[in-house]
């Protein structure tokens, strides 16, 4: 992981927010201020705070960038949905290792977007969003390899991720290749993958 500033963005809003992203993943939640904001986006003093009145705005405004950036992610995935159990297995896979790899620190300031949204009621509701999303996707994907409860199925190995990913993200350690955990996983959910 490097310290470098994010990407230059098309507008002043997105690399304020693009910023804000990279301060919160790198950082933490308590490093996020209009004015190192300002500092990490290379943008006039004053010009987070112009998008973004005040520090709860920011913060909200960091989590619909998230969600926008899933939703691009998510529909650049969703073009070659996986037509068997290995299929599924390399996607789940790869996700986990994206996720826990090169965009880390999104991942982490997701985790911390998270953490605040149990707190803070407004960011629930975004988070929710973020999760609904997902759990729909992965049920249709389940849904068309046969599972009956594709709801119930997409909401375990919803889990299961996120469990997997947290301890990649926070561990000194990350483990062996998780890719026979995954495994293991999806031959539970589709018996008929053996």
């Amino acid at each position: 992981m490097t310290d470098e500033r994010p990407r230059v963005a098309t507008d002043k809003r997105t690399a304020v927010l693009d910023a804000a992203i990279h301060l919160v993943g790198t950082e933490g939640l308590r490093a996020l201020t209009h004015r190192r904001v300002d500092a990490m986006a290379g943008v006039p003093a004053g010009s987070t705070s112009n998008y973004f009145r005040t520090r709860q705005a920011l913060v909200e405004g960091v989590l619909d960038r998230l969600l926008e950036q899933d939703r691009v992610q998510l529909a650049a995935i969703g073009a070659a949905l996986p037509g068997d159990a290995r299929e599924l297995e390399d996607l789940m896979h790869g996700y986990v290792m994206f996720v826990t790899g090169d965009d880390l620190v999104r991942t982490r300031a997701r985790f911390a977007m998270f953490v605040e949204a149990m707190a803070t009621p407004d960011l629930r509701a975004g988070v929710e969003t973020r999760r609904s999303e997902l759990r729909g996707w992965i049920g249709t994907v389940l849904a068309g390899l046969g599972v009956d409860d594709s709801a119930t199925a997409a909401r375990v190995l919803i889990d299961y991720l996120d469990g997997l990913i947290l301890h990649r993200c926070t561990s000194h350690d990350d483990g062996p290749d998780p890719r026979d955990g995954v495994a293991r996983m999806v031959r539970m959910l589709l018996p008929t993958a053996g």
